[in-house]
């Protein structure tokens, strides 16, 4: 594999189904061309960054790099069609998409329902859920799809519990997310077009754009009726960025956290010596939640647009140019992991990047800590064996996910 081959992979949505070519053009980058220039038909062409100091250096730097107006890869047709719908206020606009200081301002609203004492609330919520899921599995008479019966249930379930979401309406979020990361799959995406991709937001943000509604008449006590109460300069949110700030937690607070339980899963499996220390040891349950999000980076990148002229590990980079941060490439850095391709679910320190840094860092980090940790509390006592039970599959994307398919054989106590 060429350098070059190597770049137009990060813009190839199927590449991210192959774990172990993606890991080699991933190396080769870091090695030889940390900081490359990618130019691939039907996309704008960007920098990619590949290094974990280079991605934490302008992760940690806001003022320089811009979230505005290109936060994730996305084909330039599809660009194009979401700028024109936000230029009318009524595209997807969320935190992703702000710089401060907007960004702080709005990124406040919900801040108090992800902080440690609303986690501990929370806690005896992920812990009833993760048995229910657990117990559901006793019942597929020790066979099941992880990923379609379990891991993508779970923390919806959590996510939309903390919304205050009706469980009659799950399903539908899970499709509708599903539907909005998945859009480069065949199996999982709407249609291949803009117009499709478009119409899945479109059908979020009116479900939310209702859910506003009723919660500012109705309000409840839960995180759905803070987002529609809240204030900003003594005035109420847009409906169209409380809408946004919905799909936000409702998509990013379940998806990233449903691919790294399924990575983590499979990861096992294919460390038994890893799962046999585990299970040994439950202490060493915090280090092996850290070591599945490095492992499986359910988010595969953001970009950031330069604000002025610059360098990046002595590249020129001139304003307004665009990076990518690749993710996966710099929680494989071999110079910040010893032995980064080694699952290691007592690794410490475990500097990864998966939920970015800076002001953008992830509001629910914590969040999907406790559900992993809850989820992996519960299961692992109670599985006495486990094994593939077939090829696991991979979404196609550039942005968010993960396995779309784990199938198991098990059996539990």
């Amino acid at each position: 594999m060429s350098v070059s081959e190597a770049g137009r992979l990060l813009a190839t949505p199927a590449a991210y189904t192959d774990d172990r070519r993606l890991h080699e053009a991933l190396a080769l980058l870091r090695r030889q061309s940390p900081v490359h220039w990618v130019d691939v038909p039907g996309y704008t062409p960007f920098w990619a960054i590949t290094r974990h100091a280079d991605v934490l250096a302008i992760e940690r730097d806001h003022a320089l790099w811009l979230s505005a107006p290109r936060p994730v890869l996305r084909a330039a047709a599809l660009d194009a069609e979401l700028e024109t719908r936000r230029a009318r206020s009524a595209g997807l606009r969320t935190l992703v998409h702000m710089d401060d200081p907007e960004h702080h301002a709005l990124r406040a609203v919900g801040a108090d329902w992800f902080r440690p004492k609303a986690m501990r609330a929370l806690q005896a919520r992920a812990g009833e859920l993760a048995r229910r899921h657990v117990d559901r599995m006793a019942a597929y008479d020790g066979r099941c799809d992880f990923v379609r019966q379990v891991a993508a249930h779970y923390p919806l379930y959590v996510i939309l519990s903390l919304l205050g979401l009706p469980e009659s309406d799950f399903p539908r979020m899970l499709r509708l997310t599903q539907e909005l990361f998945g859009q480069d799959d065949a199996e999982t995406g709407r249609g291949g077009t803009p117009q499709d991709h478009t119409s899945v937001l479109e059908d979020f943000l009116a479900y939310f754009r209702d859910l506003t509604a009723e919660r500012r008449a109705r309000p409840t006590g839960d995180l759905a009726s803070q987002i529609a109460n809240a204030r900003l300069d003594g005035a109420p949110l847009d409906d169209n960025v409380a809408a946004s700030y919905y799909v936000l937690i409702a998509t990013a607070g379940h998806d990233t956290t449903s691919s790294t339980i399924a990575g983590g899963l499979e990861a096992l499996i294919r460390h038994p010596d890893q799962l046999r220390r585990l299970r040994a040891d439950p202490g060493l349950l915090p280090s092996a939640a850290e070591e599945m999000i490095r492992w499986v980076s359910p988010v595969k990148e953001f970009m950031r647009t330069a604000s002025a002229d610059t360098h990046v590990g002595g590249t020129p980079i001139r304003k307004g140019e665009s990076v990518l941060l690749s993710y996966p490439s710099a929680n494989r850095d071999e110079q910040v992991f010893a032995d980064p391709f080694r699952f290691d679910v007592a690794r410490d320190p475990n500097r990864h990047l998966a939920f970015g840094s800076g002001v953008h860092y992830c509001l629910g980090a914590a969040l999907a800590r406790m559900e992993i940790r809850a989820l992996f509390a519960e299961l692992l006592p109670r599985l006495a064996e486990v094994e593939l039970d077939g090829e696991p599959a991979w979404t196609a994307t550039t942005f968010v996910g993960g396995l779309k398919r784990l199938p198991i054989r098990y059996t539990l106590t």
